[in-house]
């Protein structure tokens, strides 16, 4: 792996907010606080020890407001973006005199306030959008208008995330709940009618108190103080398992809380299975690679019973934890490569890239060489695990993984309107300037200097 912070102008050097790669061509989309979506050709060095670049495609200038979320449609024909003041528009590929063009398509017009986070239904035909307003909405995006409106939070929502089996849809809010909806369709005029039904609200875990005989109940979220205005959790591609940021776990009411991202099982969403190794500050976003790996062999134990291998990223406010379901230890860290908050993370269609956004108006690069994250395989239906009647995640209860920590050297700075809560900020790294390329790769197989624990939590 090889990589790093690009120096070059992404956004007028305003915060990047959100990214994402087009699921064919390749091409990474970036939007910013500038108003503006650009379109970038990543670039691979010739140079083993350079790290990729970014070259300049075109500009999409349509948004009034800072663009907060970008995704592309699964077959890479339209594009979603969000902006603040719940601007949300569909671009289009279109064929024009000087070649192929993104035209504005439609507007979906609802959400009162800021648009935070957004992602397609796997056909294309829907999708769902959380915003400052406290609701989620799905929309018809072929018909261009809203197909149904989740209202249940009391807070901003700053997460959605779409059942790649379309059974399920899932959304992170500010008020510390995380909801999970199923789809119960109903039928009118003998037509069936998608319709999504909250099933779990997850807030609360027992944990155990000074006395071993009692318990009490605490939160499983960060509450709105988290400083980020995004939650981006993620579905694994196979359905079998949701990752869910901004986890605040507290084993027992004497201990501290752990930063934390929780893994749910598909066999069980009423509450997580599985807590990943916690780091020294938030988790804002999860992201899995659209690449399914054969199994290497390698581990005597793991997070997952898979007959394959996923890989995913999550990213902290200043560093990156990249996993697989094989290993039980993260495969790559990286961190202290922004001194801003990380904002979005995005994979290129074939898992050789990996963008992170932030704050501080860079982007980094991260590229895996030839077969260095595995052997890609496709993921058939005779391949695929029975989610419904299986249970593919593990139960750890004391398995221990050793971790370094070295993600403290980043400060974050909200973006205008975030509450910037001054905890763990580090002024010297306020008169630095990011080098090019500058990074810190951790090998999880050296010694830690925290032991952590990965806990089934039931």
């Amino acid at each position: 792996m090889k990589g790093g912070t690009v120096q070059i102008n992404w956004h007028e050097t305003k915060p990047v907010l959100t990214l994402d790669f087009h699921p064919l061509s390749g091409l990474l989309c970036t939007g910013g606080a500038d108003f503006d979506i650009k379109l970038w050709m990543i670039n691979s060095s010739e140079d083993q020890k350079k790290s990729p670049g970014a070259t300049y495609q075109n500009s999409l200038s349509y948004h009034s407001s800072a663009v907060n979320a970008l995704r592309f449609s699964p077959s890479g024909e339209q594009l979603a973006s969000g902006a603040d003041g719940g601007e949300l528009l569909i671009w289009k590929l279109n064929s024009t005199d000087a070649g192929k063009a993104w035209k504005v398509l439609k507007t979906l017009a609802f959400h009162r306030k800021d648009l935070l986070d957004l992602q397609w239904s796997t056909d294309g035909a829907y999708l769902i959008s959380g915003s400052v307003d406290n609701s989620c909405i799905i929309w018809d995006v072929n018909k261009g208008s809203v197909h149904q409106i989740l209202d249940g939070h009391f807070h901003y929502v700053q997460g959605v995330a779409w059942d790649p089996l379309k059974k399920y849809a899932a959304s992170l809010s500010s008020d510390r709940t995380l909801r999970v909806y199923v789809n119960k369709p109903t039928k009118s005029k003998g037509v069936e009618k998608t319709n999504y039904v909250c099933q779990h609200v997850i807030a609360k875990l027992e944990t155990q108190t000074s006395e071993e005989s009692k318990s009490a109940r605490s939160h499983l979220f960060h509450d709105e103080t988290l400083p980020s205005f995004f939650r981006r959790l993620a579905w694994s591609p196979d359905g079998s398992f949701l990752v869910v940021p901004a986890g605040s776990y507290r084993p027992t009411t004497a201990s501290e809380s752990v930063n934390t991202a929780y893994v749910f099982s598909r066999k069980n969403l009423s509450r997580p299975a599985l807590m990943l190794p916690g780091a020294s500050k938030p988790v804002v976003a999860v992201r899995f690679c659209p690449m399914t790996f054969n199994l290497r062999g390698l581990e005597t134990s793991s997070l997952f019973k898979l007959p394959y291998r996923l890989i995913f990223a999550v990213a902290t406010l200043n560093s990156l934890y990249v996993y697989d379901t094989e290993s039980v230890q993260p495969i790559a860290i990286v961190a202290g490569i922004h001194y801003s908050a990380i904002t979005d993370i995005a994979w290129s269609p074939c898992g050789k890239y990996l963008a992170l956004s932030s704050q501080d108006g860079y982007c980094t690069l991260l590229e895996f060489e030839n077969q260095e994250l595995g052997s890609p395989i496709s993921l058939r239906e005779e391949k695929q695990v029975d989610h419904e009647n299986k249970n593919t995640v593990r139960k750890l209860d004391d398995s221990i993984v050793e971790v370094t920590h070295d993600d403290s050297s980043a400060s974050h700075s909200g973006k205008g309107k975030e509450e910037d809560t001054g905890k763990e900020r580090d002024e010297n790294n306020l008169e630095k300037k990011v080098s090019p390329g500058t990074r810190t790769t951790l090998n999880p197989n050296k010694t830690a200097k925290r032991r952590i624990t990965p806990m089934a939590v039931d």
